[in-house]
Order: C-alpha cells, then structure tokens, then sequence
C-alpha cells in the first residue's frame, strides 16, 4: 500500500518536514536517542518485541514515514484477499430501486432505508446468495404490517401478495407473529419500533431463520429449495406508512452470529489499519516526555493536554496522515472511533470529569482536513443516533445512557457543536431521536419483572369507567402490594429521570447563547433551524417523510420546555426586573411585526396578506409599523396565482421524484434514523411588514426589510443600538417591562406550535393505551400492567402534566395580551386558542386517571381565566376562520357540562357573563346553532320537567362507550346563567322576537326532517326483500331528533323564566309567537302520541343507531313547556289557554295520552295485548316527581273543561271565510297595497322572515284588520 506521504516531504495543514543537512544528534526537538526511544515507544513492531537499543535502526522524523508504512503493510495483504464464495451482485450491496417497484415505495438516500407508499408494496437488494451462511439486519422502525425475508429472481409480487406469500419467498412477520411461504403458521414473537432483526439463510443445510435483537426465534423454514438457477435475494414486502432500514454489511452488525457472513464484506484491511493507528494514538497520550530527566513518562490519560510540545505534534501529524482518511467511512467510524471514544466514558463520572474527548476533537480539528473532520463528525452523531436509537432496553437503561454522555461530551465542544447544528443535527439527522425515550414492548426482555416484581391498580372505577366517589377501605395484602409497586415506579421514574436529565443538557448546549468565540452563538443557529424544522412539519401534513413522528414530538417538547425554563429563570436571577417562566408569555407585536415566520398558517382574522391591506391604518397607529405599498399593489391574482405555482411545484417535487423511482428529498422520519439529503422545500413565505427605525414617539415613520429566517443575525433577534429585535413595534397596550431575551420568546412561541402540530394528538393516544392496556387487563393479568405503567412514568408523569399546565398558562396569558390591543389581536395565529383549549381538555382528560388537575397551583384562577376567554371570544368578530368559532364554541359547550368549570364561567365578571348571554342568544340563522342550543340546554338540565336524568330510562341497561363524554355528565344546571337571560329576553323587546322565531324555524325543520326519514325506514323496514337501511341515514334520522328534543327545552326554559314573552300581549310579537308555539306544540303531540302510528312502529324496532328514540324525552320536554306556559296559574294563561284550544291540530287525546288514558276508538278495536305497554308519565316515578306529576293532572282537568266550553261556543265557519293559506283561521287581515286576504296568525309569521305578499309578490306595506262585512 502506497500511503499519502510517503516521500522526503511530508505535508498536511501547513506542517511541514523536510531533510536537513545538519547532523542526526542535532533534531531540533529533543535529543536523538530520546527521540528514538520515543518513537520506537509510540510505534512498536508487530510482534511486540522491542529489538535491544544496539541493534535496532535509529527512528527519527526523517525516516518515520518510511517505518510506518512498513507497519501499517504488515498483516493487510492476507485478508484482503479473501474472497468468499456463494455470492452474486456488486459489493457495496444496496435496495434495487430500478426493478419495478417505483412510486410503490420510497427509498432513502443512501438506498437502504425505505417506506411503503403503497398498499403492499415489495422490494429486494441488488445481491443474492446461492451457497454457504448469510447474514443481514433490518432496522424497525414501526411495527406495523411488515413480511421480511428472502426471495428469488423469478418471484413476483403485487400489491396483494408480497415475500412469503410466492412458492419461492419467505418471509417472517412480527406484526401478526407468524412465518409465511404461501401457507402461514405462528413462528416468533411481536417487534416494536426501535427493535432489529437478524434475518439467517443457510443455504449449505436448507434453513432459514430469525432473530429478534440477537435472540434466536428458532428455525423458520427448512428444506428450502436448491440448486441451479436458486439464489436468494433479501427481500421485504411493507404497507402503507410502515419504514424499516436495512444493514447488509455497510455498518457492523449490531447481532453477528458465528459462521454466518454479511452480505457486504467489511472493510477488513482498513479495519486493520485503522486499529493500528488507534493503538499508536493511544500511545502518544499514554507515554510522555520528560525533557529535563531525558526519559519517557507514563501519564495519566484523563488528565492528557496537547499543550504544543513539537515532538508530540509532529508525531501525531504522521499518525493522522493515515488515521484522517480513515474516518470519513461509516464502518470505521462506527467501529473503531465511537468505540473508543465510548471507551472514555466508561470510567464513570461526569462528563464534564473526561477532558481527553475534548482535547481529541481539538487536536482531530488541527490535523485533519476540514471536509474530513465534517464527514468524521457527521458520521459519528450518525452512528450514535442509530445505536441510542435501537439499542434494547434493559432494566438500568444503561445503553441509552451511554450514547447520551458521549453524545453530550462532542457536543461540549465548541467548534465541533456549532458545526453540527448548521449542517448535521437538522439538516441530515433527525436529532430529535435523542431526545425520545422508547417503551417496551416485552416485559420480559426489558427486565420490568426485577425492576416491578409487583403490580398493582387503584380499584376505584365504577363498572361504567368512571371513578367512584366510595372510599373503599383498603386490605393488608392491597397496602403491600401497593407499597411495593410504588417502590418500583420510583426505581423505574429515577432512571427515566436520569435519561432526561441528559437529554435536556443536550439542549442546553444547544441554546447555549454565550459561546461566540467561534462566530455566532449556538443558540441563534439552533433558532433559525429549529424554525425550518416547525415549518416542514407545518407545511407538508401530507408527506410522511418529512413529518416528525408524534412520539418523538411529545419528548422534544418537554425536554424542550426543561431548557427554556432554566434559561429563562437564569436570566431572571440575573436581571431581576424581567418576568420569571412562571409568567411567561409571547408578546402581541411577534404576530405584526414580521420578525416570526408563521408560513402559512391561519391567523384569527385571516390571511395575512388581508390583514395587512385591512389593518394596515392601525398598525401605523397602533405600533408605528408601515407596510410598503409596493408590497400591497403586488399583491394582485397573477401574483397569487405564480405564488400558488411555485408553493404546489415547491411542495409535489419530492413527491414526484419518488414517485418516478427518485430518493427522498428530505432525511425520512419512518425508514434510516440517520441519512437524507441535506435541501429542504422550504416556502419563502416571509412577512414583509415594514418596520421602524424609530421610537414610538416620533411622527416619521421609517421601513426597513425583513431578513429572512436563515439571514438573521443575534442583533435582528435580541435587538441593539436602539433596535428592539423581535420586540419592533410594542403597541400601547404593552408594558415596558422586559419579559426576558428575545431569543427565549422564539423558542417558546415555537413550543406552542409544536403542542399544536402533533402533541396533543399524541397525548391523548398514550392515554388510550393506558387506559386500555392498565385498567381492564391488568386484574385479569396483574403482570401484565407494567408496559402502560412505563408509558405512564415516562409520558404521563405529574412533571409532564405541570409541562402543559405551564403551556396552557402561557397561551392564557398571551391571549389575554393579544387582546388588549383591539383589531391588531387579529394577526395572532388561530394555534393559540387551539393550544389553550386543547391543552385544558388535555389535563383533564389524559393525565385524570394518574393525577389529578385540581391538584395544580393557581387551579381555580386558571379555570376561570380560561373560561372568560371562551366567554368572550366564541362570538368574537375579530375571529373569522370557521373552525375555530366551532372550536371555540365546542369548547365552551364542554365547560358548561362540569360542575367545576361551570363554576369558573359563573366566576367571571358579570359583564362578560351577560355579554356571553347574549350571544348565545342571538338569532339562530346564519350561523352553527346546534352547539349554542346544547349550551343553553346544558344551562337548564337539571331544572326542567322530568329532566334530571344523565341517561335516558330505557338505555339504562346498555352500558355506554365512553362514561367520560360531556353529554353523559350528571345535570349541573346554573341559576345564575338562568337569571341572566331572562333579564335579556324581557328587558330587550327586539331580542326575544328575533330569538324565539329562530328556534321555532329550527324546530319546524328539525321535527318535519325527522318525520320525513323515519317514514323511509318505515317503508324499508316493512319490505320483504332483504333490505339494509343505511347507518348515516340512521344516525341524521337520531341527530333530528335530539335536535327537536333539545330546541323544545329552550322553549321551555324560556316559558318557564320569561313566560311574559308569550303571555304579556302588551308586547308587540306575543300573540303571533304564543299561537306559533301553540301550532308546534300540537303537531309534534300528534305525531309522537298517536296508537300504533309511524313514530311508535320505529320505536318498537329498536334499529342500532336510532338508540335515543323514544317517546319520554321528546313528550316530557313537550309536557314541561305546556305545564310552565299555556295551562299554567300565570296572568294570561286563559288567554293563552285559548289559543291553544283554537289551533286546529289541538286534540284532547293527546294529552290524555301522557297520562296513559288510551283512545276509547282504539280498545275498542284492538283486543287487550299483554306485552303491549301504554306510555305514561306515572311509570318515570324515578325521573318525574309527585308535584310535577300533579301538575300535569290538573293540566288535563283544564283542557278537558276548557275544550267543552270551547266547543259549545264554537260557531261554524263557511269555507269561502277561511284563511287561504292555513285553512284553519277566519280570514282577519288585509294586506297593502294589494288586498290580499289571510288570517292574522299567518301573515305575521310569513312577515318575521319575508315582506312580499305571498299571492302576488308585491311588497308589503302594511297589514289592516279585516272583519266581513254583515250580509243584507
């Protein structure tokens, strides 16, 4: 071998060695025979044996190279030219991607990690093996539907039928735990992300076989097919989203087993080599040099400095000659470098107690070439990340441990650091791998049997999963149990908490804002890709390369939230002016002033560009910003269209090189952990707000451009001279006060965010595990419970809770500041609500079964804060996105629903409360009112007629799917809220009209609907053919009904606390909505009370989906209205008595009805059935007491005798003098200026919604009484 250097002159970075003339004594250095010494020290022979010092050559520099050489060539030849047989393909072996299976797959960079983007879509390797012993390792990076395995050349496969399911493929599948080759049978054990299988074929005996992290699964197959033309191509068939990494030899392999052979040959020469020169560069820190004793030292390696002793650095500069090469090669990197490095560390201790990594990087930076230190310190991160990645678990995670401290011990140093954040840790790692910590699948291997011999569960959920108010008293043998597995959590939550405390001093080193020797500071290039990072997982929700697995985004984010804590109450220590973390916020003017990349989110007033033509008066005004006309005049349809353009191209071209067989454009979350191209599809959506270049108070206003993302500098963040960085353009509104570095406030406005994009979702996932997998099985299995408990330690911690407990007060409080500032809250992103409600619903929800919210400090005042920003801003007209008013509004429903949150509602200021009322309130056209009715609803459970059950009488015995849900909450109604809105419906004379006729209108529409559908399941019902009657139909037809329900119990809560609307006739509109109510109220009696009619057959076929069906809650809601108004002992109830007995749908038996008196007409037809039961009230003992009970009884004794009166004064009516419209009402009014005649009841209702005559379509300018004239 023919080494770089190898002549009279040596160089590298400008060190330079050349022959002197002078004599050999004379080195420059040190002495000769010191120098010999030394040398001979450093690079001994072979054998080991030192010749006697008489007869050995004399080493000097001179003739170094020429002796290293001859040491580095001994023992290379032999091994590198063993060739193995058995073998066909390349040697670098790789995934075939040009073999057809384009579009079908996506394949990674570096043509090993890959991704289904298909149903079932297959792939094999460029290299197959027809004889002797083979080995390759796959990577898992999720555990869904994969088979792995081997195939043949002639196999082929589709999106049905993949390896193993072709006579000549095999294949393991540790998703469903079986082995297939046409036919399947159990084989194995389940995989999970993170694990590694070792794949065998023994093509000498005929087998096949599998191992799962190094643990052999046994024989698979054996007898396998051989001979001619038989050579077997590893192969692996997955489905969509799932992602693997393969390893055929490249790296070393994680699980070798004797006798089998990579099917890519190590680099067996430069393994060699490398080691050798390993072993030199440990001689040189081992042995020193005493120069006033003239003799060699042992020295302390730990302790072991390059303080530019030339000897020492000349000597290292020949060894890094060879070494540097070297370690720009992955194997090597891995093999030799990291594991030395680990090696360090072993010892114990902090890091911070093992300078020799530092004084190694400082010394690998002086003496090898910048592009080879870059690929050396790209590839390490990269083999470090793998093996922390996939490393298993073991009791003590004491493997996950180590890869962190060496992980945080390159990272330590500088130089090394800010080059891996600007091209490395964002750019081609996925670096957030780091910061994950992964669960165990198997107990058994993860050691959680030693760690928790026992296990144990609270036993205080009620059958329905709800937690059950008894205090049971609690046994002997639960208290030990008990007390034993609180012992083991602790175990198990310190050595959690050991991990994480490294993987937050990761992050501490990379916000690091003081280290500026180098250049900029760590922290302002971790701002700017951590920026990039947010947008690519914002702005591609539909490429599942490039978005952050969610597990992997819960961890970051609260390590993330440790660190900037930390900082953030480190900079309060030291300027005691500021705000501490616990009154963090972000500052309104980062939506406005352009410093912030938001790409292209929603904002809560819309698009951005909007916002600054709308807003731009005040934002001059408000915040002495301008935007630049320029700016505003390009904003044209071509513009938009060429933007719209380039985003699509920018955005569907990765797609579209994968689609044609191309690699991926961005590192891929799913498949490698490490590689990936370092160009990222970025939208250069930057916000071009002008900004000042003045104070506040000064008349002129200046504009200045806004850098870019990548561009910004620490003085464009933190601000200087003047300039206030990310704080340009404080409105009036804001405080003065300093919060804390700019820089913090980016990082926690990107928090948010990241809640946002995947957290949540998350979150809410390890619940349901948790619930799943610990409650039901765990009495089943006690053993069982401790793969949910590790999930509950390391991601539902009471930690983890106060993380989003904090977040939750962030966005509190940032709302709260945003909203001070009038119409510039508009620019703030709709995540900030979202964040806010969803973190609450969070706390609530997920973390309830291991901690409880209450429990948080400042609980109460949070709650209620929370509480008046839903008050206030579900009807906010800042607010125009859709979905966030429905979220909004869905939010608030939620509140009302639960005793505590409720109670925070009624703790907010009165103002707000009525202000909430009143746009609850408003008409119903125009807008989502299911939600606002819910609500009113919610308000009055517990307070109406019969209405004070949770569940409905005849589900009672079906147990529901979740017991938790808002609408299965127990009646907490609220008086408060009550007196607020009769208050409004009787001092505003403008707001009941308006308001009534809305939910009339609804309930008209909601009832006819649901008439009308159940008359189609009727008539499919009774077909004889077999027939199916669709489910959606079925649930519309029950979401019909329990919108007329709930519509009909606002009309009673309005009877009932403001009954003057309807029988005060003073006001204007109280005849035409009595008699309306009147007509409603008689149709839906006769639809629901009569014998054997349509609504009583659906009923009795009690269809799935139709569950809520029934006759109580619809006749009880019916029944409450008529006992609070019409027939009740108030002033002018007669009169409204009478209206009800002069609508034409009255009838008497439906009323009798409710009392269970049947038709007369109808026992006498039908013979008396047994099992056929009568509605009644008087069978709901348990839901209707005795004094509504006697309400309804006196009800029915005054209609009884007001409908005989009525009906003996009834006089007739000819036809020619009824109403043309209704046909029930003597013709009453006349119309201007047409003369249209109708009654008065129908021209005033079609006048509430329409002023054109019905019969001529003239408009209507008055109405006139009309009484006909007496005939002659």
């Amino acid at each position: 071998m023919t080494s770089r250097g190898a002549g009279t002159a040596f160089s590298r970075r400008n060190y330079r060695l050349s022959i002197e003339s002078e004599k050999p004594k004379v080195t420059g250095i040190v002495n000769s025979k010191l120098l010999n010494d030394y040398l001979h020290r450093i690079f001994p022979s072979a054998d080991g044996i030192q010749p006697a010092a008489a007869y050995r050559k004399p080493l000097t520099f001179q003739n170094l190279q020429e002796h290293l050489d001859k040491l580095l060539a001994e023992d290379s030849g032999a091994e590198d030219n063993q060739i193995l047989e058995g073998r066909l393909g390349p040697s670098t072996v790789v995934l075939d991607h040009t073999s057809g299976f384009e579009g079908l797959l996506l394949v990674d960079d570096d043509l090993l990690g890959v991704i289904g983007h298909s149903n079932f879509g297959s792939i094999r390797a460029t290299t197959c093996v027809y004889k002797g012993k083979w080995i390759y390792e796959v990577l898992i990076s999720s555990q869904g539907l994969m088979q792995i395995g081997w195939c043949t050349l002639n196999c082929r496969f589709n999106q049905e039928e993949g390896v193993g399911d072709t006579p000549d493929s095999y294949a393991y599948d540790g998703n469903r735990v079986r082995k297939w080759n046409v036919t399947t049978t159990n084989y194995g054990k389940s995989w999970a992300a993170g694990d590694i299988v070792s794949c065998l074929i023994d093509l000498d005996e005929g087998t096949i076989a599998f191992c799962l992290n190094g643990v052999s699964l046994g024989t698979a197959f054996d007898n396998i097919t051989r001979g001619a033309g038989m050579a077997y191509f590893p192969a692996i068939s997955l489905s969509f989203k799932e992602s693997v990494a393969f390893n055929f030899g490249s790296r070393p392999l994680r699980y070798p087993f004797t006798g089998y052979h990579p099917l890519q040959d190590p680099p067996s020469m430069d393994l060699v080599e490398a080691h050798k020169l390993l072993g030199y560069l440990k001689n040189v820190i081992h042995i020193g040099i005493d120069v006033l004793e003239g003799k060699l030292v042992e020295k302390d390696t730990s302790t072991w400095q390059l303080q530019g002793e030339p000897t020492v650095l000349i000597t290292l500069a020949h060894i890094f000659n060879h070494f540097a090469p070297l370690m720009c090669k992955v194997y090597l990197v891995e093999d030799v470098l990291m594991n030395f490095l680990l090696s360090i560390l072993e010892r114990g201790g902090a890091v911070e107690a093992h300078p020799l990594i530092q004084q190694l990087l400082d010394l690998m930076w002086l003496l090898m070439e910048d592009y080879e230190m870059h690929e050396c310190l790209k590839q390490l991160l990269m083999s470090l990340l793998r093996a922390y990645r996939f490393s298993p678990i073991i009791p003590d995670l004491g493997l996950q441990i180590h890869y962190l401290r060496l992980t945080i011990a390159v990272l330590k140093h500088e130089k090394s650091r800010k080059y891996l954040l600007n091209n490395v840790l964002f750019d081609v790692l996925r670096s957030v791998v780091f910061f994950y910590i992964k669960s165990p699948l198997r107990v058994e291997e993860a050691g959680l049997q030693e760690l928790i011999p026992t296990t144990w569960w609270p036993n205080r959920f009620t059958k329905e999963g709800k937690e059950s108010k008894e205090v049971k008293e609690e046994s002997a043998e639960e208290r030990l149990r008990r007390r034993a597995y609180d012992r083991g959590c602790q175990r198990l939550k310190k050595r959690i908490e050991v991990v994480e405390e490294l993987q937050v001093q990761i992050l501490k080193l990379l916000l690091n804002n003081k280290d500026r020797g180098g250049g900029e500071a760590s922290r302002y290039i971790f701002l700017n890709k951590f920026r990039k990072f947010l947008q690519e997982n914002a702005s591609n929700r539909g490429n599942l390369t490039v978005l952050c697995p969610p597990e992997y985004m819960v961890c970051f984010l609260h390590r993330l939230i440790s660190t900037l804590r930390c900082y953030w109450d480190g900079h309060k220590a030291k300027a005691p002016a500021t705000l501490s973390s616990e009154e963090a916020y972000v500052p309104p003017q980062l939506f406005y002033n352009g410093k912030v990349d938001y790409f292209d989110l929603q904002r809560l007033g819309g698009l951005l560009s909007h916002l600054k033509k709308t807003l731009k008066d005040d934002l001059a005004l408000k915040a002495n910003i301008l935007i630049d006309p320029a700016e505003l005049q390009a904003v044209t349809m071509d513009d938009l269209d060429e933007d719209e353009e380039s985003a699509t191209s920018t955005a569907q071209r990765p797609v579209a090189a994968l689609a044609i067989g191309g690699a991926l454009a961005r590192p891929s979350w799913l498949s490698s952990p490490t590689l990936g191209r370092a160009n990222r599809f970025l939208s250069t959506a930057a916000v071009s707000l002008m900004n000042p270049r003045r104070s506040l108070g000064t008349l002129e206003k200046m504009k200045a451009r806004t850098l870019s993302v990548e561009q910004r500098t620490e003085d464009d963040i933190e601000g200087s001279h003047g300039n206030e960085g990310l704080l340009l353009g404080r409105p009036p509104e804001e405080p003065e006060q300093s919060i804390t570095e700019n820089s913090l406030l980016e990082i926690l406005d990107g928090i948010v965010m990241m809640y946002n994009l995947s957290v949540h979702q998350q979150l809410g996932k390890v619940s349901m595990i948790h619930r799943g997998e610990g409650h039901s099985p765990c009495r089943a299995a006690p053993h069982s419970g401790r793969r949910p408990l590790v999930l509950a330690v390391s991601q539902l911690p009471c930690e983890k809770m106060q993380d989003i407990y904090w977040l939750l007060r962030v966005c509190i409080r940032t709302i709260e500041h945003g909203d001070r500032t009038g119409s510039l809250f508009a620019f703030m992103p709709e995540f900030y609500l979202s964040v806010a409600m969803n973190s609450y619903s969070a706390l609530k929800n997920y973390f309830s079964p291991v901690h409880s919210m209450e429990e948080l400090p400042g609980y109460e005042e949070t709650l209620t804060r929370l509480a008046a920003i839903l008050a206030k801003h579900f009807a906010d007209s800042r607010i125009v996105g859709t979905d966030i008013r429905d979220s909004l509004m869905q939010a608030l429903a939620s509140y009302v629903c639960y005793p505590h949150s409720l109670q925070a509602v009624e703790r907010i200021p009165e103002e707000q409360r009525i202000s909430m009322m009143r746009n609850l309130l408003a008409p119903y056209e125009q807008r989502p009112w299911a939600q606002t009715n819910w609500i009113l609803v919610r308000l009055w459970r517990g307070c109406g007629f019969g209405y004070r059950y949770t569940r409905l009488p005849h589900l009672l015995k079906t147990k529901p799917e979740d017991a938790n849900l808002p609408s299965l909450q127990k009646p907490c109604p609220s008086t408060l809220l009550q007196r607020h809105m009769a208050d409004l419906l009787s001092s505003d004379c403008d707001m009941a009209p308006s308001f009534l006729n809305s939910v009339l209108n609804q309930l008209n529409w909601a009832f006819s609907e649901f008439i009308g559908m159940i008359q189609e399941i009727q008539q499919a019902a009774e077909r004889l053919e077999r027939n199916f009657v669709d489910s959606r139909q079925l649930k519309v037809c029950a979401t019909c009904f329990d919108l007329s329900v709930s519509l009909l119990r606002v009309l009673e809560m309005t009877v009932t606390l403001a009954p003057e609307i309807f029988l005060d006739w003073s006001r204007p509109s109280s005849e035409l909505l009595l008699r309306r109510l009147a007509q409603l109220l008689n149709q839906v009696l006769n639809r629901v009370t009569a014998e054997r009619n349509l609504f009583d057959r659906v009923v009795n076929l009690r269809l799935p989906g139709l569950e809520s069906v029934d006759h109580y809650p619809i006749l009880v809601a019916v029944t409450g209205i008529l006992v609070a108004g019409p027939v009740s002992q108030r002033e002018g109830a007669k009169r409204a008595t009478a209206v009800l007995l002069a609508d034409p749908g009255f009838q008497l038996r439906s009323i009798q009805y409710l009392l269970g008196h049947a038709e007369p007409s109808a026992l006498a037809a039908t013979p008396p059935s047994a099992d056929k039961r009568h509605f009644s009230l008087h069978t709901y003992t348990d839901y209707i007491s005795q004094e509504e009970l006697a309400k309804v009884e006196r009800m029915l004794s005054h209609l009884s005798e007001e409908s005989k009166q009525a009906a003996a004064s009834m006089l007739p009516t000819s036809e020619e003098d009824l109403c043309p419209i209704c046909y029930a009402h003597p013709i009453s009014a006349i119309f201007r200026p047409c003369s249209h005649k109708s009654c008065k009841a129908c021209i005033n209702q079609h006048l509430m919604n329409n002023k054109d005559c019905f019969f001529c379509k003239a408009t209507i300018t008055g109405v006139d009484d009309f009484t006909k004239p007496g005939s002659s």
